[in-house]
């Protein structure tokens, strides 16, 4: 009996263009355009098994082992129904012979290797891998463009995973949909200098989910109707071609001033929306000093903050200063657990905290250890990967793992 299989994993990507409101809750237009880097998978990843077989009962899934309850017309099914559509449309139309995949029943197994719904963007990982993974099991002729119309009916921003490197989700126009997709800015391999530090300073649930918290701005929000009219169709010109040129400076002015307006639209939002907390706030502070000196030195910036929906820092800099950075976030934010230095800055020396020659150490004070409970270094990083047979997360029943 043949076993009807595929593992793929995801990765993660952090927004400098903020996607924040819809045009179609239903099939996820977004009121403006959106840009991320997508980070590396030897970090941050969702791993994705899809097995088709006709002795299941249902379509099922299981996420870090817990089943969840695939809703009728909700998103999960959604996106399984359009690839099971395009299996059906695209490969056994056309040859008489290939498996009836699409008629059977799929198990999905998805375990993501860091905190879900923690303000980091696992929705993202989460939806691009199960779409990667329907797609190879099917084995469809489509393009990561072409897979994103469908990712992005999961969850807005997973579009942009089914990238690496830098990458554009076009807003579309077309009320059906079909021109809003992502699109590769430049490869990984362009510019892979770019690394990035995630200060995680809260791994609970967020209080206003995004799905409920962007459609308030949407409904109530003067100032995001300035964004998308005037602010944001500049912006993504401004950085892609920041990012065509490697231009650093350029690319964290943009980020941060993005990052800034988003929270500033939440913040005009009727009730307002708070995502930063006094941790988040503080490391600004440390990220502009550390800046302001960049400047006197070099006449450069040297770090970029961005924020989503939550409290989580992430600092885009070239890999140079990730070390400076680490020292000085270590200094205010004493970390619990030793700092995981998976690119060897450190050697075998431990972690001292330490700002940089002419940094004023009165723009923040010292937190209590836990303010930030960990941090993530990473970079940018390729789009979703093939994983061998051995990878599964299914057992040879067809459950997970885990459970089996």
């Amino acid at each position: 009996m043949s076993v009807f299989q595929a593992t793929t994993s995801a990765p993660v990507n952090i927004a400098c263009i903020k996607y924040w409101g819809k045009r179609d809750t239903k099939l996820i237009l977004p009121t403006n355009s959106s840009l991320s880097v997508t980070l590396d998978q030897d970090h941050l990843r969702s791993t994705t098994t899809s097995r088709a077989d006709p002795s299941f009962t249902k379509d099922t899934l299981w996420l870090n082992g817990t089943e969840e309850i695939i809703k009728d017309g909700g998103r999960m099914a959604t996106c399984i129904a359009e690839l099971k559509s395009l299996r059906k449309e695209l490969v056994e139309a056309k040859e008489p012979n290939a498996p009836k995949l699409s008629t059977f029943p799929v198990h999905i197994s998805s375990f993501n290797n860091f905190p879900t719904a923690a303000g980091l963007a696992s929705s993202a990982s989460g939806f691009a891998a199960l779409v990667s993974s329907l797609a190879k099991l099917y084995e469809l002729p489509c393009t990561p463009s072409q897979l994103s119309l469908i990712a992005r009916q999961g969850s807005g921003s997973a579009c942009r995973s089914l990238f690496g490197g830098y990458v554009a989700w076009e807003m579309g126009t077309l009320p059906d949909g079909s021109d809003s997709y992502a699109v590769e800015i430049a490869p990984q391999s362009h510019w892979p200098d770019m690394h990035a530090l995630i200060c995680v300073v809260s791994d609970d649930k967020k209080g206003t989910s995004s799905t409920s918290g962007m459609q308030r701005t949407v409904e109530t929000s003067p100032l995001l109707q300035h964004r998308i009219k005037h602010v944001v169709p500049e912006r993504m010109a401004a950085i892609s071609k920041a990012i065509l040129a490697r231009d650093f400076d350029a690319f964290a002015k943009i980020t941060m001033a993005d990052s800034n307006q988003f929270h500033a639209v939440a913040l005009d939002t009727e009730p307002p929306i708070f995502y930063m907390n006094d941790v988040s706030k503080a490391i600004i502070a440390l990220v502009v000093e550390y800046n302001r000196v960049a400047v006197e030195t070099t006449g450069k910036l040297k770090a970029a903050y961005t924020y989503d929906a939550g409290p989580n820092a992430v600092i885009y800099t070239p890999k140079e200063n990730v070390k400076e950075i680490v020292q000085m976030i270590v200094k205010y934010f004493p970390q619990k657990d030793a700092f995981k230095d998976v690119f060897g800055l450190f050697g075998t020396e431990s972690v001292q905290g330490a700002v940089i020659k002419g940094f004023n150490e009165a723009v923040a004070k010292p937190f209590e250890v836990g303010a930030v409970k960990g941090l993530i270094h990473t970079r940018v990083g390729d789009g979703p990967r093939i994983l061998s047979a051995e990878e599964s997360l299914l057992g040879p029943d067809g459950l997970p793992k885990t459970l089996a």
